[in-house]
């Protein structure tokens, strides 16, 4: 379910991934949280990339519309 939310909100025509931040869990990090833009992220398997970096899906804490604040996914 999450990874094909994240390819409707890269890919499909009526979203736009600059709107999307997603927010994952990064232990040592401020609250164990860091967040980077939808737009900047690639997936590879069962990971987002970006930079130098690998997110496994399981750390994906929440995705978030910046535009509305609407929370799009939130890990329970």
């Amino acid at each position: 379910m999450l990874k094909e939310l994240i390819n409707k909100l890269l890919w499909h025509p009526d979203y736009n991934s600059e709107d999307y931040l997603i927010k994952y869990l990064h232990r040592g990090a401020e609250n164990d949280e860091k967040s980077v833009p939808l737009k900047n992220i690639v997936i590879e398997d069962s990971f987002l990339v970006f930079d130098e970096t690998h997110i496994p899906f399981h750390r994906i804490l929440e995705i978030v519309n910046l535009k509305n604040g609407e929370i799009l996914y939130k890990k329970r």
